[in-house]
C-alpha cells in the first residue's frame, strides 16, 4: 500500500508574524519558512507505518512555490521515498489544494492519505475533509492514534468530550492531531541521501485544476494588544468593576 502525505510550507512556528503596512497580508520577506508542524507529524506517522510493514512506499506532495522543495527534502530526509511538487504561485485555497491532491492520489493509486489537521498559517482545517469528499473515501479527523489491520484503520480521535475510537475502511483520508507522535530529527547521512531521492515537479495546469482564488482577502490586522491588569482592594470592588466596567455580570 502506498501512503500519500501532503505537506505545506509555512512561516516557522517560532517566528513572530508581521502584518504588512497596507494590511494586504502577512510580511514574508526574510521570514524563516518550514514544514507545517501537523504535516510533520503526518510524515512521521507514515514512515512508522512503513517501518511496521503496513506500507510499501511513502510519497510526500506539496502545493506551492518552487521554494517548497526544501520542506519536501526535509520529509525525504526523515524517511519518505519520493516527492512531488505541484507548483502554484500565490494563495491557493483549500478546495484547489484538495482537487490537486485528488489527482495525485488517483494517479499514484494511494491506499491512504495522512495529512495535518490544519496549517498554522490559515488555520482552515478544510483540506482533509474536502479531499475525502472528492475521492469518496472514508475519513477520520484529529487522529491521536492510528492502527491498521485487515484493510481497515482503527483511529482514536480527539474530541471536546475526550477520546473517540472509530473504524474506517481503506482507502481513507486521516488528519493528524498534535499528540499522534513526536517527529524524528533527520540525521546528516539521511539529509545527504535525500538529495538523491526523486522529486518530480509539475504544475496545477498540467493536472487540469483551476487554482484561481474564489475568496478575496479584504484586510489583515494584528489582534488587539492585551490591556494590563489591575489590582482591586476587595471582592466588592471586583464585583462592581466586573458589572460596571467589564459588563460581564
Amino acid at each position: 500500500m502506498k501512503i500519500l502525505v501532503p505537506v505545506k510550507r509555512v512561516v516557522d512556528h517560532n517566528v513572530k508574524i508581521r502584518v504588512k503596512a497596507d494590511g494586504s497580508g502577512v510580511d514574508l520577506s526574510n521570514a524563516k519558512m518550514s514544514m507545517n508542524p501537523f504535516d510533520e507529524i503526518a510524515v512521521e506517522q507514515a514512515i512508522r507505518m512503513k517501518e511496521a510493514g503496513d506500507a510499501s512506499e511513502v510519497i510526500v506532495v506539496s502545493v506551492g512555490p518552487a521554494q517548497a522543495q526544501d520542506v519536501l527534502r526535509t520529509a525525504l530526509a526523515m524517511g519518505a521515498d519520493r516527492a512531488i511538487l505541484v507548483e502554484a504561485e500565490g494563495r491557493v485555497e483549500p478546495l484547489a489544494v484538495a482537487k490537486i491532491l485528488q489527482c495525485v492520489a488517483q494517479t499514484e493509486e494511494a491506499g491512504l492519505v495522512v495529512l495535518g489537521k490544519q496549517a498554522i498559517d490559515d488555520d482552515c482545517n478544510q483540506t482533509g475533509q474536502m479531499l475525502a469528499a472528492l475521492l469518496g473515501w472514508s475519513q477520520a479527523t484529529f487522529a491521536s492514534r492510528i492502527e491498521l489491520a485487515g484493510g481497515r484503520a482503527l483511529v482514536t480521535r480527539e474530541i471536546d468530550g475526550g477520546l473517540q475510537r472509530i473504524e474506517v475502511t481503506l482507502p481513507a483520508v486521516v488528519t493528524a492531531d498534535l499528540r499522534l507522535n513526536e517527529p524524528r530529527y533527520a540525521s546528516l547521512p539521511n539529509i545527504m541521501k535525500a538529495k538523491k531521492k526523486p522529486l518530480v515537479q509539475q504544475t496545477a495546469g498540467e493536472l487540469g485544476v483551476d487554482i484561481a482564488p474564489r475568496l478575496t482577502v479584504v484586510r489583515v490586522e494584528e489582534p488587539a494588544s492585551r490591556a494590563t491588569g489591575i489590582k482591586v482592594a476587595s471582592v466588592a470592588e471586583l464585583v462592581d468593576r466586573l458589572r460596571t466596567e467589564a459588563a460581564v455580570i
